[in-house]
């Protein structure tokens, strides 16, 4: 009897076989690298350098300490008031997160495994909440804030932020928390837990995965946002975030490249350590509920 046997490949040619994927990966990554490498060296660079060469001219002379400063980043945090609008994006950022997950959390555990009168409806209603864009609700909320006195404060910014994006929120968690294996629950129950329990013991830090996958995106979107803090905040140096500061500096010095670049990076770098630090739980959120069993 006659065997078959497998040819074996050398590692060169299994290279040469996902060559065209590589070079693919590398391309894309180059083409998002090259942006923010090029804000990055701009920001350190003297104004004037900046006006009369690109920032890959950096590179003839990489070890030419003469040509770098961190006079652009002083004058930012301290003339253009960048550091009070960091402060600030960091006080309306961290609770816009924290309360739409904790909310979500708590509900998408009613939804998965609760039983009570009008379930599916509200399900349904959350559901449809997803699709109707923010700016229908902004000038009705407006109303109501102007009427309580929360226009212009950070506690409305708060309320805005978590409402418009709860649905995504209970959503997200719902697909997770309801493909948790249905024994783990019955055990718990069988043991005399109650659901407030179950929750807090078993189904939360199950789901860190998909709640770390949500704060990733409701971080992003609060921190880059800019129309809703206009709306809601306004334009007052007390209570201005930093994409409201970045945009002035846009508007009101478009030709100072050097300070742009170097708000533009501190806009920039709380996001990008968020993503980096939780990115392990990113994919394994966003396939949350897209496999059974």
């Amino acid at each position: 009897m006659t065997t078959y046997t497998r040819p074996t490949r050398s590692p060169l040619q299994k290279f040469l076989e996902k060559s065209p994927v590589h070079v693919a990966i590398v391309f894309m990554c180059l083409v998002w690298t090259f942006p923010t490498a090029g804000i990055f060296i701009s920001s350190f660079r003297d104004p004037q350098a900046i006006r009369s060469s690109g920032w890959w001219t950096v590179f003839a002379h990489p070890f030419e300490f003469t040509q770098w400063t961190l006079q652009n980043y002083y004058q930012v945090f301290a003339a253009q008031g960048m550091a009070s609008a960091f402060m600030n994006s960091l006080i309306v950022t961290i609770p816009a997160v924290v309360i739409p997950v904790t909310v979500a959390a708590f509900a998408a555990y009613a939804f998965a495994w609760m039983d009570f009168p009008g379930r599916d409806f509200f399900f349904t209603l959350v559901i449809g909440l997803m699709v109707i864009p923010i700016q229908m609700a902004l000038i009705p909320v407006l109303r109501i804030y102007t009427s309580t006195g929360l226009n212009g404060t950070f506690l409305g910014i708060w309320l805005a932020h978590a409402s418009f994006g709860l649905p995504l929120a209970i959503y997200l968690l719902y697909n997770y928390i309801s493909q948790l294996p249905r024994e783990i629950l019955e055990s718990a129950f069988i043991d005399g837990a109650s659901h407030f329990t179950a929750f807090t013991q078993l189904v939360l830090p199950l789901s860190i995965p998909a709640i770390a996958s949500f704060c990733i995106f409701q971080f992003l979107w609060v921190w880059n946002d800019l129309l809703v803090a206009l709306v809601f905040l306004g334009t007052s140096p007390d209570v201005a975030i930093v994409t409201s500061r970045l945009s002035d500096l846009v508007g009101s010095r478009g030709q100072d490249w050097h300070l742009l670049t170097s708000g533009a990076f501190i806009t920039m770098a709380i996001p990008l350590t968020v993503f980096i630090s939780l990115q392990r739980y990113f994919v394994r959120g966003l396939l949350a509920g897209s496999v059974k069993g």
